[in-house]
């Protein structure tokens, strides 16, 4: 698979000299990877968010679709995605198997099969798909992508002792088998803070939305702020009432030195907005956030420029929807890479690993793997870790102020 930054270089791992049996791994993953491809965050609102994933719509859903396969190799691999789930989810579901079946054209005569299943949206559906995969030989299993759906294809997987790449980002469903390879907010918070307190902003101010992404981003940033020798020295949450926390920050930006806002681009705006009513003067301080930044609201606010946040380097992703548009004349919706990176995987895996293709100390070797978004790696969790850029807002958009690493480091 192609890495983001340079189409043409491969992942530079650690050297082989000294280098540790799984280190050794990554970097023999890291050829048929890049031989995979032959050419070549937004809102909070249901499936623009690389979070949303954690829950399906209240809408019901349609009619199952029939089982389909695509490829004809030996190592059948199975799928499970909602695609007749109701509105977006079914979209976002369409989308992320055009892109595994992409992924599976542009690998060099890959030897798996997909066998993709339709879950309908549900937990039930989830678990029949997993079932028949695992019933017609399915070694391993990509999907689902709603966290309460994880548990139910976990289960059958087990009782096989087969592994599970799911799409989801509620990382208390990852561990035992179950691997999330997803936009984790842990992912971003990490960075983010690694890298303001390189250029020495260590004294923070945070505000998070009182939900399940501010639950996640509150336990990641009270870790990764400490571990930098940094301090927290303001942290509110905020509802519908943006107005009280933001007094309550404002009044102590005068010991902090960078402003943590994780939300996404409304409501980053708004808590902005929220921020100069109280008095602060957002000018005098580095802003940061996350990957929810990449929005063309937080681009056009005045207030935001300058702001840093972590995200995927987007040349990975403006690569990969160029070619989606030419195979399908749609545009792919942002989390159509995993499935597309899931894809490639373990078509890479099948083709070096032999029988031990799909276990866990090849999934979570410590040199991880190049993807359309950079790299990634699983740890003995289930969650994982992304390689991701450091990202300026501007009024033309996110300009790179620190690129995505080119290996993980310990």
């Amino acid at each position: 698979m192609l890495g983001p930054r340079d189409p043409k270089s491969p992942v530079q791992g650690p050297r082989l000299s000294g280098a540790t049996r799984r280190s050794a791994l990554g970097l023999l993953l890291g050829t048929p990877l890049l031989s995979a491809c032959a050419g070549v965050q937004q809102s909070l609102s249901q499936f623009s968010s690389p979070f949303s994933s954690s829950s399906p719509p209240a809408q019901p859903a349609g009619p199952p679709q029939q089982a389909t396969t695509a490829g004809s190799g030996g190592v059948k691999v199975g799928v499970i995605l909602p695609l007749s789930a109701a509105g977006n989810a079914g979209l976002a579901a369409q989308s992320m198997r055009n892109a595994a079946e992409m992924a599976l054209a542009e690998f060099q005569n890959p030897n798996i099969q997909l066998l993709i299943k339709d879950d309908n949206g549900s937990p039930q559906g989830a678990q029949a798909g997993a079932q028949q995969a695992v019933d017609e030989g399915a070694e391993i299993i990509l999907g689902p992508l709603f966290a309460q759906s994880v548990p139910a294809v976990a289960q059958v997987a087990r009782t096989r002792g087969i592994s599970v790449i799911a799409f989801s980002t509620d990382s208390s469903i990852a561990g035992r088998g179950v691997y999330l390879l997803s936009f984790l907010p842990e992912s971003d918070v990490n960075r983010i803070v690694e890298y303001s307190a390189s250029i020495g902003k260590r004294s923070v101010a945070v505000l998070v939305p009182d939900n399940a992404y501010g639950n996640v981003v509150e336990a990641a940033v009270k870790a990764a702020v400490p571990r930098r020798g940094g301090r927290i020295v303001a942290f509110e949450k905020y509802g519908a009432d943006r107005a009280t926390p933001a007094r309550t920050v404002a009044q102590q930006l005068g010991s902090a030195d960078a402003l943590f806002i994780a939300d996404d681009g409304d409501a980053v705006v708004a808590v902005a907005d929220a921020m100069t009513a109280a008095g602060a003067n957002l000018r005098n301080i580095q802003l940061l956030g996350t990957g929810l930044w990449d929005n063309p609201r937080v681009y056009a606010n005045l207030s935001l420029q300058g702001g840093l946040y972590a995200a995927p380097d987007p040349a990975g992703f403006r690569a990969f929807s160029g070619r989606y548009r030419t195979k399908y004349g749609a545009e792919p919706i942002r989390t159509a890479t995993l499935a597309y990176d899931a894809v490639a995987l373990v078509a890479a895996l099948a083709r070096t690993q032999g029988t031990t293709r799909f276990s866990s100390d090849v999934l979570t070797n410590a040199s991880g793997f190049a993807g359309i978004d950079g790299l990634f790696r699983f740890r003995a969790d289930g969650t994982n870790e992304r390689g991701l850029a450091v990202m300026k807002v501007t009024t033309g958009g996110g300009v790179a102020v620190a690129g995505s690493p080119k290996s993980f480091g310990a």
